[in-house]
């Protein structure tokens, strides 16, 4: 499974570099329960973002500034959730409705993030589906952002969240 997880990964990372984000950082393959997994970025691009090239490049502004560390996850979420600069090194997570229409605007987020923890072998405490993958992720620190109600906002550099009218 930690394979198939990683490769997931490494195939969104090749899509936000598509669609015009630096990646920073060396590429290596980290050890994981005896099995290699990407160092990062871990990014989850959830189908309500984007299942196509060309709709992921009207979500994204190739012309701000996108950057993201081989250290950070990301959780992009939401119909209307389009990025106009974003600058990640941690953990960030945004969450939308359908009827909310979000922008971030030249975000900067910077924190603990997330890390990958080797489980340890033979402990019946830890449930079968989390011990078949070898590792868990220990979440010390997340911008998080869940906008469901309806109308547009933005996100802006500072994280604060602007409600436009």
């Amino acid at each position: 499974l930690s394979s198939a997880e990683s490769d997931k990964y490494i195939q969104n990372q090749r899509k936000l570099e598509f669609a015009g984000f630096q990646i920073e950082g060396e590429e290596q393959d980290v050890l994981m329960a005896g099995i290699p997994v990407t160092s990062g970025p871990r990014v989850i691009l959830c189908s309500a973002f984007s299942i196509s090239q060309e709709e992921l490049k009207e979500k994204i502004n190739a012309d701000s500034e996108l950057t993201i560390t081989r250290r950070s996850s990301l959780v992009l979420e939401g119909h209307n959730l389009k990025i106009d600069g974003l600058s990640l090194d941690g953990a960030l997570t945004i969450h939308t409705g359908d009827d909310t229409y979000v922008t971030v605007k030249d975000l900067k987020v910077q924190n603990k993030g997330w890390t990958l923890t080797d489980l340890p072998e033979d402990d019946p405490s830890i449930p079968e589906y989390v011990r078949i993958r070898g590792y868990t992720m220990t979440k010390h620190e997340t911008a998080e952002y869940h906008l469901y109600e309806p109308g547009h906002f933005v996100i802006q550099s500072d994280g604060k969240v602007q409600k436009l009218e």
